[in-house]
């Protein structure tokens, strides 16, 4: 192909939701065809004349139903089929003549994490030759199009998929903490350019397609992977997954969503193999799982989603009608394709037994609505078992050509057949790692971190400290923070080395690492620990030495990716290992002690949280996480982070979250009541005043909106970002809703005796409320609205009321007097 005389012209067009790029371009035929009147195109099946697929100036469904037309089965089964790429399944990073021998002659639907440097679970995976420099893997992702459209017989491209979630899974790109840390910025223009610097990152790079957002609600802390989530609230995930959705497809790069759906709440929490048996509700389910996955959807267009391991109420989702076709296309309108978690289509077989062979899976699967099937196993091991359902007729041609029409409408949406050698144009040395995208990773990093107890003011760090110990084991583990589906082959700023930077001419900093994150017997010292061995007391005696002789204490604990990531659920909430020993001990020195939690979940630390008067949390950061961390300790970015999960008091709370029920979680006489630290929680260096709480009406007609105003004012001596806050109660309804649900936060910066207008807009979406066997509505009644700085700190309330068709309020009592109001 004649790469010169092309002629590229971007058409933006508007579907996929708020925003759609469609690449639509003339480009130069592969084998210099020409259409008639001059235009050049791309001759992808090669037989000199522009067919309606190839033409950019006709409608899309004409393009993918001329396309289809034209397809035999086994190039419809091989775009149904994805090919795990180097190193994990294809071994060369570059087409070989071995190619020509394998089912992808036919074609295939993706080519997942193509030579993107993935270290592997245990750094096991080699390290390829062309993931760096960036511009090189462009060039190879280019070389692996051009084979598929100039030696497959219809010259379909290919969908380069890859992971998302921290930023683009790929070795050196700008890293972004992961995404519990990120909903703890509470910031939804953050997250938008999050979303924007990971779409434009991976289309520079040559992906057109990344796996992210992670949309599962966490309810259980316990579960390893919740790390990976926006939190426990379905309004917070939601917001802030909408805005990354919309980041990522403004760069032309498609975003699928994980994991539809109930997948966050396996029973127990167990992760692993298990990833089964949710033990919700149906209105649950609606209410709290469903709602983000809608909104990126309905409101943000996502082209994506990919289906999930679990079943539920005992159908497995990889084999739902109700969940891959009634409520994703039917009920929302989701146009682009569904992909499966890698291995939900075996696990209908293997694990869930509700298919008595392997190629029944395969065909329940498809039945149900599954576009692409994703599995570290060779394309052939499904592509030849669908192939012969269709042939055997247990699968009809009119449910492929519908399953592929979906495929091919994705890769028609990402301009892939007009202009498929985009990264050509794109300077990607220049775009990977910009400035402008490590400032926005420079943001998310300080503003994911929590101020979670500051009682005397021991924060921020002021005066002279000749002599600091930096001490515990998550104070400089390089491993600790990496994870699987972020930035890889990275090197993290340390807790430790950020400490020294800072306090370089400053101070002396000693660094006594104490213990292990996790003991030799974890996980079983989650259940019953022996007592610590010489080599454990060793190692707390030579931090305890050290701190005899210094001014201050930096301890930094909690947990590493081992001990908190896909397959490492929890049963205790506690510190794992001796850190509560090595604690202990350097309480008994008398010297101030600031702690430091790094982990992936919340931590019901009793003895650390009730010892120590300064806490915070920095999650699992990004690249410069230490930095970040020492910036916020000694003054120079005033924290703002808000917990986006609760910290129970105890793993035997559990379930404890926030949103509940009224008296799922009041006061038992026989239980530690109330949490550790609640939904929303989060401190400053500063104080701010709330006042003047208005409505725009307090009685409005279904479907009315209402505006809504509070003033905040900095009342202390420091500039800093506040959390605004609404909480909205249904008083009376016919079915039990939720005591209060989160329905409208903004993150704004006051400077100090400043004062700010915050304003909101209540809409049916805050107001309605999905009830089994009704679905969604808005019951005329009475409503709270509560604004203040977490769901344990309201300080305002107004009443409202829905009015009924006749424009009349219905009648209701009194609050009752049972009733817990936190004001």
């Amino acid at each position: 192909m004649n790469r010169k005389v092309r002629n590229r012209l971007v058409t933006r067009l508007g579907r996929w939701g708020t925003y759609l790029s469609v690449a639509t371009a003339i480009a130069a035929s592969a084998h210099g065809a020409e259409r008639s009147g001059g235009g050049a195109y791309i001759d992808f099946n090669k037989n000199g004349q522009m067919e309606v697929y190839e033409d950019s100036s006709r409608p899309e469904e004409a393009r993918i139903d001329d396309l289809i037309s034209r397809m035999n089965l086994r190039e419809k089964v091989a775009q149904m089929t994805t090919l795990y790429g180097f190193s994990r399944i294809l071994k060369d990073e570059v087409p070989t003549e071995k190619w020509m021998d394998r089912m992808w002659i036919d074609g295939i639907g993706n080519i997942d994490e193509q030579i993107n440097g993935n270290e592997g679970w245990t750094q096991n995976l080699p390290d390829p030759e062309n993931d760096l420099p960036w511009s090189r893997h462009a060039a190879a992702l280019r070389e692996i199009q051009r084979w598929f459209i100039e030696n497959t017989r219809l010259g379909i491209p290919v969908d380069f998929t890859n992971e998302g979630i921290r930023g683009v899974m790929h070795s050196k790109t700008t890293s972004f903490p992961a995404e519990l840390g990120v909903a703890s910025t509470w910031n939804t223009n953050l997250v938008r350019e999050i979303g924007r610097v990971t779409g434009r990152e991976a289309k520079a790079l040559g992906y057109t397609n990344v796996y992210s957002p992670v949309l599962d609600v966490s309810r259980d802390p316990r579960w390893g992977r919740i790390i990976e989530s926006y939190g426990e609230d379905p309004f917070l995930v939601g917001e802030l997954g909408l805005q990354q959705v919309l980041g990522i497809q403004e760069q032309g790069v498609a975003s699928t969503l994980k994991h539809f759906a109930v997948y966050g709440v396996p029973k127990g929490g167990r992760d692993g193999h298990a990833r089964t048996d949710p033990h919700v509700t149906w209105s649950e389910v609606n209410n709290i799982y469903l709602a983000p996955f809608k909104k990126a959807i309905v409101q943000g267009g996502a082209i994506g989603v990919m289906s999930s391991y679990n079943d539920y109420d005992g159908v497995p989702v990889q084999a739902s009608k109700l969940f891959l076709q009634d409520i994703l296309r039917e009920e929302w309108g989701f146009e682009g394709y569904v992909v499966s978690d890698s291995g939900a289509v075996e696990f209908l077989y293997e694990k869930h037994r509700v298919a008595p062979t392997p190629k029944e899976a395969i065909r329940m699967s498809v039945e149900a609505g599954l576009n692409i099937r994703t599995h570290f196993t060779q394309p052939e091991d499904y592509a030849n078992p669908l192939l012969e359902l269709v042939e055997s007729g247990r699968i009809s041609m009119d449910t492929i050509d519908s399953r592929v029409a979906d495929i091919l409408r994705v890769k028609f949406r990402l301009g892939l057949f007009d202009d498929p050698y985009r990264t050509e144009d794109i300077d990607t040395d220049a775009v990977v790692r910009s400035e402008e995208n490590m400032k926005v990773a420079h943001q998310a990093s300080r503003e994911s971190i929590i101020l979670l107890k500051n009682e005397g003011d021991l924060l921020p760090l002021e005066g002279d400290y000749d002599k600091v110990l930096v001490t515990g084991p998550m104070a400089d583990d390089q491993r600790a923070w990496w994870s699987r589906y972020g930035s890889q082959r990275i090197d993290y700023v340390t807790p430790l080395e950020g400490l020294r930077n800072y306090l370089d001419g400053k101070s002396e900093v000693i660094h006594v690492k104490g213990v292990e994150a996790a003991d030799e017997n974890w996980p079983l010292s989650d259940v019953y620990k022996e007592p610590a061995s010489e080599e454990v007391l060793a190692g707390i005696e030579e931090a305890v030495a050290a701190a005899r002789d210094v001014d201050l204490i930096i301890a930094c604990v909690g947990e590493t990716d081992a001990q908190c990531r896909e397959s490492q659920s929890r049963i205790s909430l506690d510190l794992p290992g001796y850190q509560n020993e090595l604690l202990q001990a350097l309480k008994e020195t008398g010297k101030p002690v600031v702690l430091v939690f790094s982990n992936g979940r919340p931590l019901s630390a009793q003895y650390a949280v009730r010892n120590f008067p300064a806490i915070v949390e920095m999650w699992f950061p990004g690249e410069d996480g230490g930095d970040a961390l020492a910036d916020v300790l000694f003054g120079e970015y005033n924290p703002a982070g808000r917990l986006p999960v609760t910290v129970a008091q105890s793993v035997g709370q559990l379930p404890y979250n926030f949103p509940t029920k009224p008296g799922a979680q009041d006061v038992d006489y026989g239980q530690i009541s109330g949490s550790l630290f609640p939904f929303g929680h989060g401190l400053s260096y500063t104080d701010f005043e709330y006042r003047d709480l208005s409505l725009s009406n307090v009685e409005a007609a279904v479907g009315d909106d209402i505006e809504v105003e509070l003033t905040i004012r900095n009342t202390g001596d420091r500039d800093g970002d506040e959390v605004a806050q609404l909480y909205l109660r249904d008083d009376y309804s016919s079915a039990t809703t939720y005591e209060r649900r989160l329905v409208g936060f903004k993150r704004v910066h006051i400077k100090k005796g400043q004062s700010v207008r915050v304003s909101f807009t209540l809409s049916r979406e805050h107001l309605e409320f999905y009830i089994t066997g009704k679905g969604w509505v808005v019951e005329p009644g009475g409503f709270t609205l509560y604004a203040g700085a977490s769901s344990g700190d309201l300080r305002l309330r107004e009443r409202f009321s829905i009015v009924d068709e006749e424009g009349t309020v219905p009648e209701e009592g009194e609050i009752k007097e049972n009733w817990v109001d936190p004001i």
